[in-house]
């Protein structure tokens, strides 16, 4: 495994930084290939980052798609909806412009598994992302890659590019991106905050199965992933 770990003395300083590197990533993609796609977490932790990357002005937005690398099966306006923590935290002022491609959007959909497979914006995406930007929960799941996931084997092999997953400690059902699907990047970062995370990440450097700790799986895929954390 290839683990690039940056320390910064606050959170404050460490949106700003990751907010650079992705940005210096979507303009590449854009340079190169004529758009940018990149892909990012929910929860607690990634808002400081998104209101930075938002604010950054020398980015031609209209060529940048986002998407979330996974979405709780809640109403689009239930404060624990990844997609209004987008919505409101990145997608405002320069980055107005930016498509977002909402994993799930509410309405008459009957369950999260129909959803996840004819989810036909995903398949058409754009690809490599320019980066996807991980998050890891204190019991060592990213994405919606849960211990004890119904289709935790599954959602780390497929190719995808969503699958449902319903697991214990989920709460409610999720959708996510397959890992497969979002190894195809140019940049792999994992983002993560406080002592107690730092602790987790030891824990899944070392040896153990991936289903106990399935961050695991992105931290043995191969790929160089570069870990920002802070206090």
């Amino acid at each position: 495994m290839t683990i690039e770990r940056r320390s910064f003395a606050d959170k404050p300083t460490l949106a700003k930084e990751l907010a650079e590197s992705v940005a210096d990533r979507i303009r590449t993609a854009i340079a190169e290939r004529g758009t940018a796609s990149i892909a990012v977490s929910g929860g607690s932790t990634p808002g400081r980052f998104f209101q930075a990357l938002g604010k950054t002005k020398d980015i031609d937005w209209s060529k940048v798609i986002v998407t979330l690398v996974d979405e709780r099966w809640v109403d689009e306006m239930s404060n624990r909806s990844n997609a209004l923590l987008v919505n409101e935290r990145m997608l405002q002022g320069p980055a107005a412009i930016a498509r977002f491609l909402p994993l799930y959007s509410g309405g008459d959909e009957p369950t999260p598994e129909l959803v996840a497979k004819t989810n036909a914006s995903l398949a058409n995406l754009p690809r490599p992302f320019a980066a996807v930007i991980l998050g890891m929960g204190s019991d060592g799941h990213t994405a919606s890659f849960f211990p004890g996931g119904d289709t935790l084997t599954e959602a780390l092999s497929a190719p995808g590019p969503a699958l449902a997953i319903h697991a214990p400690g989920a709460g409610e059902s999720r959708i996510t991106l397959t890992l497969p699907y979002l190894l195809n990047t140019d940049g792999l970062y994992l983002h993560i905050e406080g002592e107690e995370k730092a602790v987790v990440l030891d824990t899944a450097l070392s040896e153990g199965p991936t289903e106990a700790m399935p961050i695991r799986a992105v931290l043995r895929s191969g790929q160089t992933v570069t870990v920002y954390w802070c206090p």
